[in-house]
């Protein structure tokens, strides 16, 4: 039947069909490569699920759907994966994309594969799912997914489908061929897609130039119970686009911005309705489609069937190509397709044609001249826009008022630019305005989710304030209650032992003291704001003030008449905490004095009470540090608690880890030929000082505490060892940071040359005092002997590891100082070998290492990360009075999850070392482990499913599930050896 409707301009290009139609479909060779595009369709590219060097088998999934808008990928044929890597694919942009080469091995082995036996029987969704599965996508346009499309009727209403067969673009004739001769297919592939959306009325359009192809699918029509009408159309360009044919056909408009399924209308092209076919029938995915060859340098001109992944040379080959003939290579049509400049590109899913066209064919495109302003581009718009206006606004990068003018309506089908008189290439303008307008929307997007991000962050860290404001309200108010528990408790006891035990608690005063200042400044802001604005309630809030002032006075003076009550010394001084008082009190003084300098600079602030509040802390800090003075002298005790002694130890410690850190800081200054050398050279030996000064410090409160022994014991002389091994290795690095200064002619050698001999001098000293002490050891009994013997091994063998992994790592990048670092390995190996044949001498033996639980070590990274993540957020949210203690907190933690990642880094080297000396690559050996599982659970189904249908197969899947367990089995064992 005929149709009444029409839609609006239009154009009769030549249409050069003849050619095409004379030969049936033809089949196209199997190439020696295929290469696969990941992305032949509208929305997000498929995700390889496949390895270089894989076999895989036509028909097998390659690389699997990725989000809703998106379709799984097959191989087109069976071989080998050998490149996994961006090629050239046929797109406008002509930019490379990811692709899977595949080497065919011609024997065209298929998966296993089969369709459905009743797919009426089976839910929707799991219809739908089946078509996905099999890569279905739009075959007539953009290559939308189908399975979306057909998924509308939980949405929409669907009224009618229509199926285009227009094939309105010249040259094209996949379409006519299909129809022609299997019409059969397209009918039940049309039954199958009316399944799923229940329409009312199924409509083919298709153009009255098709006469053999209207006969096949009247003939294929009589054997359906559709509703379903052939609607021939007079032929005009372009009638194959989705609105315009849905115009043609049922009279309705589809409106701006919207979509058919938004007035009842579904359309799909016939091509796709043949591959749904044959995914619902037979099982196979979309891997191959018919493909038009045209064009005047071809003396074969036909439609061939070719496999997805061909390159272009293989299809024009098979053509019989003239390559001298050859001016141009268009993929698609003439009106909507593309130029492509290499013939190694391969077809995709949405190639319907491929022109290969003369110079006289398809000559060059004449200059562009000004616009006459004619108005024939407006008159032939199938999509009823203003082509010269949109060419304008395009042109002048006025792209708002393109989008107001419906620019995204344009189908780019290019009839406007063929009638234009002046040659303006208007659609290549339209591209342009609309991918200009692309990118900006997505800036935006970007800029709003940046935007809701930060507003998300802010709400969030408001929240976390109010929730800590509260939190530390209740412990104000728990600290309340405890504070009149205690009077009370102290209210009922006799009144010899209140005045006994009366000692004023100068911290809970000192902070009640500023709570009332701080509570009194606030009190007098509120009051200040509501004086300058005229706020009611200043009488109020002026009382309040008052009360508050007396109350702040109240607590200072009792805070101060407590810092005046006598107390009795208490038997032992607390060092790191004087010390601690005197550096806090420092700091407060540096602090006035910036403060009042400031005030005196810019001539604001008060600068008399500055000045008050300067010499005020100027007096506490000289007491604080004359009480530290006293306390480090000795004054203060006679001899220092076992506390006291740890105190001094930590922070002995501490100084020597500042130490160790600033060499390491002048090392890599010394390298970099820093200016700052000589500066940081002063700093090191300052902090060496302060290091020098704690040890005799912590030396003698040892000796106060306890008596030298008469003669050395094993532990001492062990740590007299450490500490001479600790000063040869200085020497070493500060003598390679002298040689260095003295090749780049740095002028700090004399200073660094200075402290290369006091290095040297130190550790002769230590040396000679260790050979004593191992003189005069009592080797009587072996145990502690043993003991230290073996401690000293483990210590070493750590390094020996450590320096080896380096030194593989620096042959590997064919550092300059692996010959160095050898002779440093060895000399390390043979030192460990001595103390191991002297460990045995001495009758030990050495126990084996327990074996390393990889998973714990990484569990207790974790947890020491978690762990100091809080104490550092607890650390920036403290108050003054906690630093010390957080603070001390953080540094502990730190040590901690350093010294576990440590542990856990040496256990991953030393895996991947041993795996590497066998030739294998352990990361690549996990993956491979884990797919072969993964086969393992899929053979393990498909043998299920067999058994459950009686498969005529059973017995060579079950064979295959054996081959896939024996393969992960060998890999699991591989992989045993280096992680267990």
């Amino acid at each position: 039947m005929s149709t009444q409707f029409s839609f609006h301009g239009g154009i009769h290009p030549p249409e050069n069909k003849q050619r095409t139609t004379g030969l049936a479909i033809q089949t196209a060779p199997i190439p020696a490569e295929l290469v696969v595009p990941l992305s032949q369709h509208i929305g997000a590219p498929s995700e390889v699920i496949v390895s270089v060097g894989d076999r895989v088998l036509k028909g097998q999934v390659i690389a699997e759907a990725v989000g809703r808008i998106s379709v799984n990928v097959h191989a087109p044929s069976s071989g080998t994966v050998v490149a996994i890597e961006k090629r050239g694919v046929p797109h406008i942009s002509g930019m490379k994309a990811p692709c899977i080469v595949i080497e065919t091995d011609g024997q065209e082995q298929w998966v296993d594969h089969q369709g459905l036996d009743d797919y009426a029987a089976i839910p929707k969704q799991a219809l739908i799912d089946f078509i996905r599965h099999h890569g279905i996508s739009g075959m007539g346009g953009a290559g939308f997914p189908t399975d979306v499309k057909l998924h509308l009727g939980d949405d929409h209403i669907v009224n009618t489908l229509v199926l285009n067969a227009m094939e309105c673009e010249p040259y094209i004739t996949a379409d006519d061929m299909l129809l022609r001769e299997h019409a059969d297919n397209v009918i039940k592939g049309i039954e199958v897609i009316a399944h799923l959306l229940k329409p009312h009325h199924v409509m083919i359009g298709i153009e009255d130039n098709k006469p053999q192809a209207i006969r096949a699918l009247e003939l294929a029509a009589k054997n359906t119970d559709l509703n379903l009408d052939i609607i021939v159309v007079p032929t005009i360009y372009p009638s194959g686009g989705e609105k315009q044919l849905i115009k043609l056909l049922t009279g309705v408009e589809v409106p701006s911005g919207k979509i058919p399924a938004d007035v009842g209308i579904v359309c799909q092209n016939v091509g796709t309705a043949a591959a749904i076919y044959d995914a619902v029938y037979h099982g196979v995915p979309l891997i191959s489609r018919i493909v038009t060859l045209a064009g005047e340098a071809l003396t074969h001109p036909h439609n061939m069937r070719a496999l997805i992944g061909t390159p272009l040379k293989t299809l024009l080959e098979t053509a019989g190509v003239n390559q001298q003939a050859l001016y141009r290579i268009v993929v698609g049509g003439p009106m909507m397709g593309f130029t492509v400049d290499s013939q190694s590109i391969p077809m995709i899913k949405t190639t319907n044609c491929i022109i290969a066209a003369t110079y006289a064919e398809m000559p060059p495109a004449p200059p562009a001249n000004p616009c006459i302003r004619c108005g024939m581009c407006e008159q032939v718009c199938p999509a009823e826009l203003l082509p010269q206006q949109l060419y304008w606004f395009a042109k002048g990068k006025e792209f708002e008022k393109a989008k107001h003018h419906n620019l995204f309506d344009c189908i780019e089908c290019g009839a406007c630019s063929y009638v234009c008189p002046s040659n303006l290439p208007l659609v290549q303008y339209y591209r342009y305005a609309k991918a200009e307008i692309r990118e900006e929307e997505a800036e935006h997007r970007k800029a709003d989710h940046a935007r809701q991000r930060f507003e998300a962050r802010q709400a969030r860290l408001e929240q976390e304030k109010i929730e800590k404001e509260l939190r530390r309200k209740q412990r104000a108010e728990e600290a309340a209650k405890a504070q009149a528990v205690k009077k009370d408790k102290v209210a009922t006891q006799p009144e010899t032992t209140l005045e006994a035990s009366a000692e004023p608690d100068i911290k809970t005063l000192k902070t009640a003291a500023a709570v009332a200042r701080t509570k009194l400044k606030k009190a007098q802001k509120a009051l200040q704001n509501a004086e300058e604005k005229g706020l009611e309630g200043q009488a109020k809030l002026a009382i309040t003030v008052a009360e508050l002032a007396k109350k702040a006075e109240a607590a200072q003076a009792a805070y101060d008449q407590a810092q005046n009550v006598p107390v009795a010394a208490p038997a032992v001084v607390d060092i790191k905490q004087l010390k601690t008082n005197a550096a806090v009190a420092r700091t407060k003084l540096k602090q006035a004095e910036k403060a009042l300098a400031k005030a005196e600079e810019s001539g604001e602030g008060d600068i008399a009470e500055l000045k008050a509040k300067l010499t005020a802390q100027q007096a506490k800090t000289e007491a604080a540090q004359s009480a530290y003075d006293k306390a480090e002298a000795g004054d203060a005790a006679s001899s220092p608690s076992n506390a006291a002694l740890d105190e001094l130890k930590a922070d002995m410690d501490a100084a020597l880890d500042k130490v160790k850190k600033a060499r390491k800081a002048l090392e890599v200054a010394v390298a970099g030929n820093s200016p700052a050398v000589e500066k940081m050279q002063a700093g090191v030996d300052k902090l060496q000082s302060k290091y020098e000064a704690l040890k005799a410090d912590y030396e003698k409160a040892n000796n106060q505490q306890t008596p030298e022994p008469a003669g050395p014991t094993v532990e001492q002389v062990a740590e007299l060892k450490a500490d001479a091994d600790a000063l040869h290795g200085k020497v070493a690095k500060a003598q390679a940071a002298l040689d260095n200064a003295i090749a780049s002619a740095n002028p700090a050698v004399d200073k660094m040359k200075a402290g290369v001999d006091k290095l040297q001098a130190k550790y002769l000293d230590a040396k000679a005092r260790y050979d004593k002490a191992q003189a005069s050891l009592s080797v009587t009994d072996n145990a502690p002997q043993l003991n230290a013997l073996s401690e000293e091994i483990t210590t070493l063998s750590s390094k020996v590891e450590k320096a080896k992994r380096a030194l593989a790592s620096a042959e590997a990048s064919a550092s300059p100082a692996a010959e160095k670092m050898k002779a440093g390995v060895e000399k390390l190996q043979a030192k460990l070998d001595e103390l191991t044949q002297s460990y045995s001498d001495a009758g030990g033996v050495l126990a084996k290492p327990e074996p390393v639980d990889p998973k714990a070590l990484k569990q207790q990274v974790s947890i020491m990360r978690t762990k100091l993540k809080k104490a550092q957020a607890a650390l920036d949210d403290a108050e003054e009075g906690n630093l010390s203690e957080l603070t001390a907190e953080v540094e502990r933690l730190t040590t901690a999850h350093d010294e576990a990642k440590a542990s856990l880094d040496a256990y991953e080297s030393v895996q991947l070392d041993k795996a590497a000396a066998e030739g294998i690559d352990l990361k690549q050996l996990k993956i491979d482990a884990a797919m072969a599982r993964a086969a393992v659970t899929k053979a393990e189904r498909a043998a299920q499913k067999a058994r459950e249908e009686k498969s005529d197969d059973l017995s060579d899947i079950e064979q295959q599930l054996i081959v896939a367990q024996q393969d992960a089995e060998q890999l699991n064992q591989t992989l045993s050896r280096f992680t267990d």
